[in-house]
């Protein structure tokens, strides 16, 4: 019980944290999916404006766009394009495990990274998660003065951020021209 508890948490925090303590100026957050209330907890400590949506229909523009659902299509990347803001929105999606499925990882990099300066998928506690922005960096550019003062993570921390980006050298050469750096 403790294992899926730890799980669960894990991707609750790293979904949220990374892209939020990432972007420096954020006015709005569009959450696509079902969530848990963790989930709804960890956007909390961050106090921004947060819209929920089962779906991408919605006219207004995000500075992030957390999409639970699994892998994006060319279609809703389009709807995801049109939402974001177009400078610096940051685009944060579930993946495939990348030490399981590599080579669905490599189309989902490619299908989210069409339209991105950076799309890097980050891994922890048996998931894969896809990172993308349009500015902002998520190793370069980790705010200290908001991820090191998150109040009660059991996962996430600033090294983790850090280290879930870095993959073993075998997966690293085989994403190489997919993810962007």
């Amino acid at each position: 019980m403790l294992e899926n508890y730890r799980k669960r948490f894990g991707l609750e925090e790293m979904m949220v944290h990374v892209p939020l303590c990432s972007h420096k100026d954020i006015n709005k957050v569009l959450v696509v999916g079902e969530v848990s209330q963790d989930f709804k907890d960890e956007l909390n400590k961050h106090k921004v404006n947060t819209t929920f949506l089962a779906d991408i229909n919605t006219e207004e523009i995000f500075d992030i766009i957390l999409y639970m659902k699994k892998s994006p299509d060319e279609l809703e990347m389009a709807n995801v394009e049109r939402c974001l803001e177009s400078e610096r929105g940051i685009f944060c999606a579930r993946g495939s495990f990348v030490f399981k499925e590599l080579e669905k990882v490599k189309e989902e990099l490619t299908t989210i990274g069409k339209n991105f300066w950076i799309c890097m998928p980050y891994s922890f506690n048996h998931n894969t998660l896809i990172f993308a922005s349009k500015k902002y960096h998520p190793q370069a550019e980790i705010i200290l003065q908001k991820s090191d003062l998150l109040p009660n993570c059991e996962y996430y921390t600033s090294e983790m951020q850090n280290s879930s980006f870095v993959h073993p050298a075998y997966i690293t050469k085989e994403i190489t021209g997919f993810a962007k750096r």
